[in-house]
C-alpha cells in the first residue's frame, strides 16, 4: 500500500461527486424537456484491498458503475397502446362533429326546417292554385331545399377529401418518424458498444414513438440478437404495424399510399401498403385508422359508419323524395298517387317533373335511364336541382288534377299528402328519414366523444404515472446538489489533509533525517 492511497481514495470521491452533481445539473436544466427521464448515478464501494498481516480488508473507495436513467419500460408500452386508441377516436370525433355541425342537427335553418319551408309554400299555393306570388315562393322555396342539399353534400365531400389526404399526410409522418427512429437506433448502438447507456439519445427516441403511437397501433420490442465483447446483451430495437416491421433496429420499411380503383365505394380513397411488397397494411388503431373509417366506412354488413354512409343517406333522401313528387312511387316501388308529373299546369301543360338533377329538363330526366329506377339512380344530394320546365316557368307547376281548372288544386292535395305519409320512406315520412339521419349521426358524435374523452383520461393518468417516475423534481434535485457539494467539499478537505500528512512525512521528517 503506496503513501499516495489515501489521496486516491480522495481522488475517487471528489470524482464521484462532481458527476452527480453534473448530473443533477443535467436534471435541472431538462426539467421542462418533452420525454426526459431523470437521470442518476448508480456507484458502489470499489473493492478492498487485504492487509498485508491479514488482519482484514482496507476500503478504497467509491466506483462509479453507471449514470442510469428511471424510466419504467411497462408504463410506456401501456401508453403507447392507450395512445393508438385515443388517435383513432379523436380523429373520428373531430370529423363526426364537424359533419354534425354542417348538417345543422339542432338548428333552426337545418334540413328539416329547409323542407318545411317548402311543405309551406305548397299549402300556400293550394289557396291560392293561380296566383303567380304563390308560384314563385314554391319554385324559390323548392330551390332553397335543393342548394341546401347541395351544399350539404358538396361539404361532406369536402371532409371526405380531407380526411383522405389526411390518409396520405400519416403515411407520410409514419415513414418520417420511422427513419428518425432507425437513425437514433444506430446512435445508441454506437454509443453502448462499450458498455454506457445513451439516456438522452433513448428520451428521444421515446419522444418519437410516443408521437408514432398515436397515429398508428404499434409493437415495440428490443430484444437481445447476442452478447457483445463487453459482455452487455446485443439489443435490437423493432418496430412493427401488424406484424411487419416498420423498424428492424438500423432499417425500415416504407409505407406508400395508392388510390382505390376497384369500381367499390371507395374508388378515390387512399389505401395503405408497404412500398417494398406491395402488400395491403391493416391498422388496428391509430388516427390513420380513424381516417381510413372515416373514408371508407358505408355501415354495410356491419362496417364503420363513416362519411360514406352519409352521404349515401342523403343521396337515398334526395332521389326517394324525387321520384315520389315526380311520380308518386314511393321506396317500396309501388305507385300511391299521379305525382306531379300526372297533375296539369296552369298553362294545361302535363308530364312536368318537378325535380331533376342538374337543372336539365323532365324529358331529359325520362331519357336518361332505361326505367324509374336507372333514371332516379342520376339524382343525388350533390346535384338535386328544380327541372329546367319548373324553373323557368312558374306555370308548369301541377297543381291542378285536370286542364282548363286555374283554381284546381287537387292535385297539389296529393303532393301534400306525400310528407304525411309513412310509406314514401322504409323508415316513414321525409322528415322522419332526416331526423333518423341526423339520430344516427347524433349518437355516432356522442360515443365517439365519450371513447375520445375516457381515453384522454386513461392516456394522461398513464402519463402522470410515468411523470411521477421518470419526472425531474426540481426540489429535490436543488436537495441533491446540496447533499453532493457537501460530499465533494467533505473529498477535498479528504485531499488536503492527505497532502499535509504526506508533506510531513516527505518534507518535515526528511528534513530530520
Amino acid at each position: 500500500m503506496n503513501s499516495f492511497f489515501g489521496i486516491n481514495i480522495g481522488v475517487r470521491a471528489l470524482t464521484a461527486s462532481q458527476v452527480a452533481l453534473n448530473t443533477a445539473s443535467h436534471n435541472i436544466s431538462n426539467a421542462s424537456t418533452t420525454g426526459y427521464s431523470r437521470q442518476v448515478v448508480s456507484q458502489k464501494a470499489s473493492q478492498a484491498l487485504k492487509t498485508g498481516d491479514g488482519s482484514g480488508m482496507v476500503g478504497t473507495g467509491v466506483s462509479i458503475t453507471s449514470i442510469i436513467q428511471i424510466r419504467n419500460v411497462f408504463l410506456d408500452y401501456r401508453y403507447w397502446d392507450q395512445n393508438s386508441n385515443y388517435g383513432e377516436w379523436s380523429a373520428k370525433s373531430g370529423t363526426l362533429s364537424t359533419m354534425e355541425a354542417v348538417m345543422n342537427a339542432s338548428s333552426d335553418n337545418g334540413l328539416a326546417d329547409t323542407l318545411n319551408s317548402f311543405i309551406s309554400s305548397l299549402e300556400e299555393l293550394a289557396t291560392d292554385p293561380g296566383g303567380e306570388s304563390a308560384r314563385s315562393s314554391v319554385t324559390a322555396q323548392g330551390e332553397s331545399f335543393c342548394k341546401y342539399l347541395n351544399n350539404m353534400a358538396g361539404t361532406l365531400q369536402d371532409l371526405l377529401d380531407d380526411c383522405n389526404n389526411s390518409i396520405k399526410s400519416k403515411v407520410d409522418e409514419i415513414n418520417s418518424y420511422a427513419k428518425q427512429i432507425c437513425a437514433l437506433n444506430q446512435q445508441i448502438y454506437k454509443a453502448e458498444l462499450d458498455g454506457s447507456t445513451a439516456n438522452d439519445l433513448r428520451d428521444q427516441r421515446t419522444v418519437l414513438v410516443d408521437k408514432l403511437s398515436a397515429i398508428a397501433d404499434i409493437e415495440v420490442s428490443e430484444v437481445s440478437a447476442g452478447i457483445l465483447s463487453n459482455g452487455k446483451a446485443d439489443l435490437r430495437f423493432c418496430i412493427t404495424i401488424n406484424g411487419t416491421n416498420l423498424v428492424n433496429h438500423f432499417e425500415t420499411n416504407e409505407l406508400e399510399c395508392y388510390k382505390v380503383s376497384d369500381g367499390s365505394e371507395s374508388d378515390g380513397t387512399y389505401a395503405v401498403r408497404w412500398a417494398g411488397t406491395g402488400n395491403d397494411v391493416t391498422f388496428s388503431g391509430g388516427e390513420i385508422k380513424g381516417y381510413i373509417d372515416l373514408c371508407t366506412g358505408t355501415g354495410a354488413g356491419g362496417e364503420y359508419k363513416g362519411i360514406p354512409y352519409y352521404m349515401n343517406q342523403l343521396d337515398t333522401f334526395a332521389r326517394t323524395l324525387a321520384k315520389a313528387f315526380n311520380e308518386g312511387i314511393y321506396s317500396d316501388g309501388e305507385s300511391y298517387c299521379s305525382g306531379h308529373a300526372g297533375g296539369v299546369g296552369s298553362d294545361d301543360s302535363t308530364g312536368t317533373r318537378f325535380f331533376t338533377y342538374d337543372g336539365i329538363s323532365s324529358a331529359e330526366l325520362m331519357e336518361s335511364g332505361s326505367d324509374m329506377d336507372s333514371i332516379y339512380a342520376n339524382i343525388t344530394a350533390a346535384n338535386i336541382s328544380l327541372s329546367s320546365d319548373v324553373a323557368n316557368d312558374v306555370d308548369k307547376i301541377a297543381a291542378a288534377s285536370v286542364s282548363g281548372e286555374a283554381e284546381n288544386s287537387d292535385n297539389l292535395s296529393g303532393l301534400l299528402e306525400i310528407f304525411e305519409d309513412s310509406g314514401v320512406f322504409a323508415n316513414g315520412t321525409p322528415e322522419d328519414n332526416i331526423n333518423s339521419i341526423l339520430t344516427t349521426l347524433g349518437v355516432a358524435v356522442s360515443y365517439s366523444t365519450q371513447m375520445e374523452s375516457s381515453g384522454k383520461n386513461v392516456l394522461d393518468h398513464i402519463d402522470d404515472n410515468r411523470t411521477s417516475v421518470s419526472g425531474v423534481s426540481t426540489e429535490e434535485e436543488a436537495a441533491n446538489l446540496v447533499i453532493y457539494q457537501q460530499a465533494y467539499n467533505a473529498a477535498a478537505k479528504v485531499i488536503s489533509v492527505m497532502d499535509e500528512v504526506l508533506d510531513v512525512t516527505i518534507n518535515s521528517l526528511g528534513a530530520n533525517w
